[in-house]
């Protein structure tokens, strides 16, 4: 089992675990188990030997192993219809990405390690939970929100903005209690690859998470709403 976090910047992608791999890049479990490429018991295995076993071709696995790579940064303030796009595209289709599969490695987790005292019972049916209030809070700015602000915002959007706001709200509530569950997304000692590779994936779905209300909260909603309104804050509390 690997015990390494990081990838190695001097090493070549391909000459690195499956283990590695599977905890350092953050999606990368749903491509390996989709290829049926064990990061977890056979994580020792480097990309490439395991590609050349199971007869796949590993450019086209690399560039896969890619396309994960995010890219946060975000278009000027002023333009809030470049501003949407970005979001849609960098949180809301990962969210989409994000969830099922740490559901997935969650139960794995809970069943295979039950017996484990910091085994975090719960995880999967938080996880659920907040996919399904994150699917319904997105599908709310898709099909009204955002298409409003595109055609020219009518006087009464702050009313919609302002039921965004509340539900940012629980959602920061959400991520203070996934946090609890999974100490701060910190595996225990000698945590399986597929349990840290989950808790890698929650880290990355917390940092998401909290930049993607950021965006929202203080640089495209004040931009139509009084500055009173835009002072609510995101209730993420930094977590």
């Amino acid at each position: 089992m690997d015990t390494v976090d990081t990838l190695a910047p001097d090493t070549p992608l391909a000459d690195q675990s499956l283990g590695q791999i599977a905890v350092a890049l953050p999606g990368a479990t749903a491509l390996f188990r989709r290829l049926k490429l064990d990061f977890c018991c056979g994580g020792q295995v480097s990309l490439r030997a395991a590609a050349e076993a199971r007869g796949l071709d590993l450019p086209a696995l690399l560039a896969e192993l890619a396309k994960l790579e995010r890219d946060d940064t975000a278009p000027a303030e002023s333009q809030p219809g470049a501003l949407i796009d970005h979001i849609l595209q960098r949180y809301h289709q990962v969210h989409r990405e994000q969830l099922p599969e740490l559901i997935r490695m969650a139960r794995r987790v809970q069943a295979v390690h039950r017996d484990h005292p910091q085994v975090p019972v719960g995880l999967a049916e938080h996880l659920e939970t907040m996919e399904v209030e994150l699917l319904e809070h997105m599908a709310k700015e898709e099909t009204v929100l955002f298409p409003m602000i595109k055609a020219g915002p009518p006087p009464f959007v702050v009313h919609p903005i302002g039921v965004m706001r509340n539900e940012h709200l629980q959602h920061g509530e959400a991520l203070e209690r996934l946090m609890a569950l999974t100490q701060d997304a910190t595996p225990p000692d000698g945590a399986c690859n597929t349990w840290r590779a989950l808790y890698a994936g929650i880290a990355q779905l917390s940092d998401d998470l909290i930049q993607h209300i950021h965006l929202e909260n203080n640089l495209l909603f004040p931009q139509f709403e009084p500055a009173s309104a835009a002072a609510a804050g995101c209730g993420c509390s930094g977590h």
